[in-house]
């Protein structure tokens, strides 16, 4: 694997009275207006660096002005330290003329700092009442456009490709655009399959994640349970790096679990691996995890014989006892142009 990771973590104990909000103590039986205000006594107590009009008390005044509560089915957890969401546009290197993707903007705490930092915005949101929130805070902005869908469901690709259409005419050096987003963790795994085979769009995807899902994804260990077949597909179409860990005290609610920034560095559709067939080579790696405990003489059958297939890997250089989780991206690359050739 190629993947880095960074050890930055960022810390602020003191940021959430966790003693009552945590796991899924969601705020059903309190008032935010009662929250807001428990955070403002604590005032004092709650600094975390800098000082910011984007922190724990304008997010809590946010929700709390169209009494909201967030919503767990959307698996929604807002971010109360506006140093975090600095850094997430610092690991995307946005600056002055970018164009930048955000996957459900909340209050609009980070799109805040990605407009004041130059770049324009294209949020897409689910939550209508917080399509309205960020509509009517961003209205003055000729830098932010928001659409109220399911961004699992959105046809991103082809509305990106009219989009980036569009500003080169009017900028004709104008670059790839970048995602950076605070993601709702329910739909991370979708989200990662869905962006970083577009490599031909976004030259950066920075999402804030799952502590222990950043961690499988960016670096799982070969022969292990962790290792699947989205490992090989994230180093098939980028290079994940970790990093840094954000403790769960960031958010409100609280969530069970800590989160984690974690960048992916798209590669351009010419530096993808050398196969025959994108849709043949995934086929191939999934059909090999149906089986994971099984040597892939068996579980790639259905594809060839298993002498055939034993002949395969080794030509490709592998054992013929070979399983799915002692492959690397190149070994499957290999795997599978040895089998498309026969």
């Amino acid at each position: 694997m190629n993947a880095v990771i960074t050890s930055t973590i960022i810390n602020c104990n003191s940021l959430s009275p966790s003693s009552w909000i945590s796991g899924d103590n969601w705020p059903s039986k309190l008032l935010l207006g009662e929250i807001s205000a428990a955070f403002s006594r604590r005032r004092t107590k709650v600094s975390c660096g800098k000082s910011s009009p984007d922190d724990y008390h304008s997010t809590l005044k946010s929700l709390n002005s169209r009494g909201r509560f967030p919503r767990k089915s959307l698996g929604q957890h807002y971010m109360l330290n506006s140093d975090i969401n600095d850094q997430l546009a610092s690991a995307a290197d946005v600056k002055e003329g970018d164009f930048v993707l955000e996957i459900g903007p909340g209050t609009g705490s980070l799109t805040n700092v990605l407009i004041n930092l130059g770049a324009t915005v294209l949020a897409i949101e689910k939550d209508p009442h917080m399509v309205d929130l960020v509509s009517e805070r961003f209205a003055d902005s000729d830098k932010f456009k928001v659409l109220q869908e399911d961004f699992v469901k959105f046809h991103i690709r082809s509305h990106m490709l009219s989009i980036l259409e569009s500003r080169r005419l009017s900028h004709p050096d104008s670059s790839l655009a970048k995602v950076v987003s605070n993601l709702p963790f329910n739909i991370s795994t979708d989200v990662v399959k869905l962006l970083l085979p577009m490599g031909d769009i976004f030259s950066k995807v920075v999402l804030l994640l799952q502590d222990e899902a950043a961690l499988r994804l960016v670096e799982p260990a070969l022969r292990t349970s962790e290792y699947r077949p989205i490992n090989i597909l994230i180093n098939f179409y980028s290079k994940p790096e970790y990093n840094f860990r954000v403790p769960r005290e960031n958010f409100f609610p609280q969530p069970k679990v800590d989160a984690a920034v974690v960048t992916f560095k798209l590669k351009h559709p010419r530096d993808y691996p050398d196969v025959s067939s994108t849709k043949n080579f995934f086929s191939l790696v999934n059909s090999a995890f149906n089986g994971k405990r099984k040597m892939l003489r068996k579980s790639l059958q259905h594809i060839s014989s298993s002498p055939e297939i034993e002949k395969a890997l080794g030509v490709a250089g592998l054992p013929v006892t070979s399983r799915p989780e002692e492959l690397t991206l190149d070994d499957f690359v290999k795997l599978h142009n040895v089998i498309a050739r026969e």
